[in-house]
């Protein structure tokens, strides 16, 4: 086989993502029309997402103050305002998953055709070293792995960065600054704990799969050798060597599911200092007068709003991790030279 392309089963060292990326971009750009249409009714669809707490502060704040006939219609206005955004947000969102989803389909279709095509032109020597098999999963992998980080940059990251900056500039624009502050460091402190606790919980998942397939080849090879164990009556000997295994999978599967909670009561730990911080400072304005009722009920929405997208977090950031391993296998292949 070249030198070029090797088939491992983790990446390399010198795997660059961002370059794996831009080679893959092209498929992307051939529908460029409908990519700025999906982005635009993303950004609509974050507008009006962005717009429901507005409209619910709106409505708390009339139904605090208004008794008169007069300006009871106003929160009727607001009601409808608020069914609108509420309708809206689905509205756009449905449109932009109609609109990118040929776009993520035909770059898979594409991908996969230019592969075939490069395949058929490399050398013979290639083929006759070829390891079919590998390179049959390799493909296959490599265009599941581009539409699942395109799906994941236009349906996961992306709404939250648009969604990020909406409630940015409107919490700078009409409130303290600290407001802000409070908000995005917990954010970030959200997704900085959930990286590094992702990041040390995958050595004892990885272990735990390598255990549990070295068990599984134990179990069965004992199995496919049944008469040469019985002849020299060793089952004892191959069930304690498969019990030697499957404990050190227990002492693995515990750790990772120990860390899961670990992750969830740490993410719930940040989201709760984090709103009680927001609401000290929020309840503190409204005994000032410097904020009304509405005002308070609309950072503690933005706050929650914004956790809410970054629940998948942990589960968005394996995947892309995974995918952008089988895209490397799958550049690796396309910069093999005939």
């Amino acid at each position: 086989m070249s030198a070029h392309y090797r088939y491992t089963a983790a990446p390399s060292a010198d795997r660059n993502d961002w370059a794996n990326i831009r080679a893959l971009l092209p498929y992307l750009w051939e529908y460029r029309g409908r990519v700025l249409l999906a982005l635009g009714c993303l950004v609509l669809a974050k507008v009006a997402n962005v717009g429901v707490p507005l409209a619910l502060k709106g409505l708390v704040d009339r139904l605090d103050v208004s008794t008169d006939q007069l300006l009871v219609a106003l929160p009727m206005g607001l009601l409808l305002a608020y069914g609108l955004a509420k309708l809206g947000s689905s509205l756009f969102g449905e449109l932009r998953d109609v609109l990118f989803t040929r776009v993520r389909y035909r770059a898979m279709r594409r991908l996969t055709l230019r592969t075939l095509e490069h395949l058929h032109r490399l050398s013979l020597r290639f083929h006759l070293e070829r390891k079919t098999g590998a390179i049959s999963r390799d493909l296959a992998r490599g265009a599941a792995s581009l539409s699942t980080i395109l799906n994941y940059m236009a349906f996961s990251i992306s709404p939250v960065a648009v969604e990020f900056t909406l409630v940015g500039g409107i919490l700078l624009s009409q409130y303290d600054a600290v407001f802000a502050m409070v908000i995005f460091a917990s954010v970030a402190a959200y997704i900085a704990f959930t990286f590094a606790v992702i990041n040390w919980r995958m050595e004892y998942r990885l272990a735990m799969n390598r255990f549990e397939s070295e068990a599984s080849n134990q179990a069965i090879e004992s199995l496919m050798n049944y008469e040469t164990v019985k002849y020299f009556g060793n089952e004892r000997l191959e069930v304690e060597r498969n019990d030697r295994t499957l404990d050190q999978w227990e002492a693995n599967a515990v750790k990772s599911q120990t860390s899961i909670s670990v992750l969830n009561f740490g993410q719930a730990a940040i989201i709760a200092v984090g709103v009680t911080v927001v609401m000290f400072f929020a309840a503190a304005e409204v005994i000032d007068g410097q904020m009304s009722i509405g005002d308070f009920v609309l950072v503690n929405a933005f706050l929650l709003q914004l956790f809410m997208p970054l629940g998948f977090l942990g589960m968005v950031y394996r995947q892309m991790r995974h995918s952008l391993t089988d895209m490397d296998q799958l550049v690796k292949l396309l910069d093999e030279k005939p």
